[in-house]
C-alpha cells in the first residue's frame, strides 16, 4: 500500500488546495509539494534493498483489469524526479498573480498525480488511463491561464490536445490487441508474448505515434514551441520538466520489450530519426528571437538526443538516457524560469530588448550562467553525465551518430552564449531590473545544487536504475 499512499497524497492535496481558497492555495500546494518529496523519499528508502515496491488489487473482471503499481528502480527515478521539480514549479508561480489560484495548483498536483500514476502503472489498461488523465490539467493550465491573444492560445492548445490524444488512440489499439493474444493487460504477461515480426512491427507503430508526439521526435513536432510559448511558465515546466519525460520513460518501459524485433530492425532509421531532430532544433533555436521559443527549440534538441540514446539499444544508451532524462528535467524548467523572471520585470522576452541586467543584478546572472553552463553539458554538471554517457552508446553503434549527435553540444553551447550575451549582457535596459526575491532565489539554487552535485556524484542514480534497465535489455534481448 506504500505507493498508493503516494497517488492519494497528490489527490488530496489537489482537493485541499481546491478548497483552501486564492490566497491559500500556493501556500497549501507547496506544503502538500514538499510531503509528497518526503514521502517520496521514504519510498527510496524502503526499495534501499533493491526490492521493488509491489500493489495489485482487482478492479474490473471483463475485460481482466488490475489496479496494479510497480515502484522499481526506473519508475522511482522517474517519481522523484515528478515530485522535486513539482514543489519548485510551485513556488515558481508565487510571483505571478494568477486569477482563480486554488483551481490553477490544484490542476498542479492533479497533473502530477496522472504523471506518477503513468510511471508506476504495470497493468496497461491503468496506464492508459494515467497517460490520458495527465492531458486534461494541462489543457486548461494552457488555455486559461496562457500568455497573449486567447484566439491563438486556443489554436495552440487544441492542436496540442488532438495531436496527443489522435496518437494516444493508437497506442490504446495496440494495448487491446496484445490483450487479445494474452488475456491479460500485465505488464509481465505482456511481456511473455512471443509475437512475430509483422505483429511486432504493428505493436511497435501504434506506440511509436503517441510516444513520438509527446516527447517530441521530428515530424511530430509541430505543437510544442506554440504551446511551449503560450502556457503560464508553471504549465512550460510541467510540459517540459515532467510531461515529455512520460514519452520517454514509455519507450523504455512499453515500447521496446514488447516490439524488440522492429526496435532492432529499425535501429539506423529511429536513430537517424532522433538526431535530425537535435540538428533540426538546435539551428531553429539559433534563429529565434524569443526568449522563450529559444528554450523550447533547445529543449527539442536535447530530448532528441535522449530517444538516441533509448535507441541504441545499449546499456550504456538506455542508461544515459535516464540519466539525461532526470538531468533535462532540472535544467529546462530552471531555464523556463529564468525567462519567466525576466518577464515578470520587463514585460518583453524578445532577446533585442534585453542586455545589461549583468549590471544591475550580479545574483541573478551568476545562477543563469550556471544554467547555461549546465545545458550545454560543461563537465562537473548533471547534463555532461548523461550526454557523455548517450554519445559513448552511439559511437558503439555507428561513429557517424556519435559525431552527428555531439552536434548538440557544440551548436547548443553557441545560441545558448549568444542569447545569454544579448540578454544579461550589453547595453543597460531603460527600466530597472530588481534583484531576485527569496523564493526566485531558492528556485534557482536549488536547481543549480542538484545539476553540480549529481554531475559531481552520480553513483546514486546510476545503481537506482541499473538492475531496471538489465531486465529492459533482457526483454529486448529474449
Amino acid at each position: 500500500m506504500d505507493i498508493v499512499y503516494l497517488l492519494l497524497l497528490f489527490l488530496v492535496g489537489a482537493l485541499a488546495t481546491y478548497l483552501s481558497g486564492d490566497k491559500l492555495a500556493p501556500k497549501v500546494a507547496l506544503l502538500f509539494g514538499l510531503v509528497t518529496l518526503g514521502y517520496s523519499l521514504h519510498l527510496l528508502n524502503l526499495m534501499s534493498g533493491g526490492t521493488p515496491l509491489v500493489y495489485s488489487s482487482g478492479w474490473i473482471s471483463h475485460p481482466n483489469v488490475a489496479f496494479a503499481l510497480q515502484a522499481d528502480g526506473l519508475s522511482m527515478a522517474m517519481i522523484l524526479l515528478s515530485a522535486a521539480l513539482t514543489p519548485l514549479i510551485i513556488l515558481s508561480g508565487w510571483g505571478t498573480d494568477f486569477k482563480n489560484a486554488r483551481s490553477l495548483y490544484a490542476l498542479i498536483l492533479f497533473m502530477t498525480f496522472a504523471m506518477v500514476g503513468t510511471f508506476m502503472a504495470t497493468d496497461a489498461l491503468l496506464y492508459y488511463i494515467f497517460w490520458e488523465l495527465s492531458l486534461i490539467p494541462i489543457y486548461f493550465i494552457a488555455l486559461l491561464w496562457g500568455n497573449g491573444d486567447m484566439e491563438e492560445r486556443k489554436k495552440a492548445v487544441v492542436k496540442f490536445f488532438i495531436y496527443t490524444l489522435g496518437g494516444s488512440l493508437f497506442m490504446l489499439a495496440a494495448l487491446v490487441y496484445l490483450y487479445l493474444q494474452a488475456g491479460s493487460f500485465a505488464l509481465a504477461d505482456l511481456y511473455q508474448l512471443r509475437l512475430s515480426c509483422g505483429q511486432q512491427f504493428w505493436i511497435f507503430m501504434g506506440f511509436f505515434l503517441a510516444y513520438a508526439i509527446k516527447i517530441p521526435i521530428i515530424p511530430f513536432h509541430t505543437w510544442q514551441a506554440n504551446v511551449y510559448q503560450k502556457a503560464p511558465a508553471v504549465g512550460t515546466m510541467l510540459l517540459s520538466g515532467i510531461m515529455l519525460k512520460m514519452g520517454l520513460y514509455s519507450v523504455l518501459r512499453w515500447q521496446l520489450p514488447m516490439a524488440p524485433l522492429t526496435a532492432k530492425g529499425y535501429q539506423y532509421a529511429l536513430i537517424g530519426l532522433s538526431i535530425a531532430g537535435v540538428i533540426y532544433g538546435s539551428i531553429v533555436a539559433l534563429r529565434q528571437k524569443d526568449l522563450k521559443k529559444l528554450l523550447a527549440y533547445s529543449s527539442l534538441a536535447h530530448v532528441g538526443l535522449i530517444a538516441a540514446g533509448a535507441y541504441s539499444l545499449t546499456m550504456d544508451g538506455l542508461r544515459g538516457a535516464v540519466l539525461q532524462m532526470l538531468a533535462h528535467g532540472f535544467v529546462v524548467v530552471g531555464l523556463f524560469f529564468v525567462a519567466e523572471i525576466i518577464e515578470r520585470r520587463y514585460q518583453t522576452r524578445q532577446i533585442a530588448e534585453l542586455g545589461g541586467i549583468r549590471a544591475q543584478s550580479p545574483q541573478f546572472t551568476s545562477l543563469f550562467l550556471l544554467l547555461v553552463l549546465a545545458s550545454v553539458a560543461l563537465p562537473s554538471t548533471f547534463n555532461f553525465v548523461g550526454e557523455f554517457t548517450v554519445l559513448y552508446s552511439l559511437f558503439q553503434v555507428n561513429m557517424a551518430f556519435a559525431i552527428a549527435g555531439g552536434l548538440t553540444i557544440i551548436l547548443g553551447a553557441y545560441y545558448m552564449l549568444r542569447m545569454f550575451q544579448h540578454v544579461m549582457l550589453g547595453e543597460t535596459n531603460a527600466k530597472p531590473f530588481a534583484e531576485v526575491n527569496w523564493n526566485e532565489k531558492l528556485v534557482l539554487l536549488a536547481i543549480v545544487a542538484v545539476l553540480f552535485f549529481f554531475g559531481l556524484y552520480s553513483k546514486p542514480i546510476t545503481d537506482l536504475i541499473t538492475p531496471s534497465i538489465e531486465n529492459i535489455l533482457t526483454e529486448i534481448n529474449r
